[in-house]
């Protein structure tokens, strides 16, 4: 009768060999994982970045081409108080000839990295994680304009993000043209 011959075994020199290999191929797999998710993270921050800069430009848009409501006639500038931050729409809502109160006076100012809105219950948040933000004041012609009765038009350029470049920041820029002036 022959000799039966049964499995080999592995030597510890080939199981080390083995496990040094899956090791490497999980380490792989883990940074592609990491990169992946943070990929998403950067891409989520950059969307919320965006929306946040999309939802004040609207809104100021809006207030801004409706500044200026004067049905009497009385020739009131439609933005004050100018800084490169902020500024107050002055409106006659109710049509008396006086601009007093609320809501005839709206007021947005750079606070921090907090852009608010205040419509006479306090400084209200508008958005959050503001980098920069700049108003540019322009006359009819399109030059810069040297008082608030030459407003023709405002270019806000806004600057949103987490704080770094590297974690999604968005810049957007537009021109609203005041309809009252």
């Amino acid at each position: 009768m022959g000799r039966r011959v049964g499995p080999r075994g592995f030597t510890l020199a080939e199981v080390l060999v083995g496990l040094a290999l899956v090791g490497i191929v999980l380490l792989m797999l883990m940074g592609l994982l990491q990169q992946g998710e943070q990929a998403y993270l950067v891409g989520t921050r950059r969307l919320e970045a965006q929306q946040s800069a999309r939802v004040a430009l609207d809104r100021l848009a809006g207030e801004l081409r409706q500044a200026g409501i004067d049905p009497r006639g009385i020739g009131f500038p439609p933005l004050v108080n100018l800084t490169p931050t902020g500024f107050t729409i002055q409106n006659d809502l109710n049509g008396d000839g006086v601009i007093a109160g609320n809501p005839e006076r709206i007021t947005y100012s750079l606070t921090g990295r907090t852009l608010r809105r205040n419509a006479g219950g306090g400084a209200q948040p508008l958005i959050d994680d503001v980098e920069s933000l700049t108003f540019t004041y322009l006359e009819a012609g399109g030059a810069a304009a040297l008082t608030p009765g030459e407003i023709r038009s405002v270019v806000i350029t806004i600057t949103t993000g987490p704080g770094s470049r590297r974690a999604g920041s968005v810049a957007m820029t537009t021109q609203i043209r005041l309809r009252n002036r």
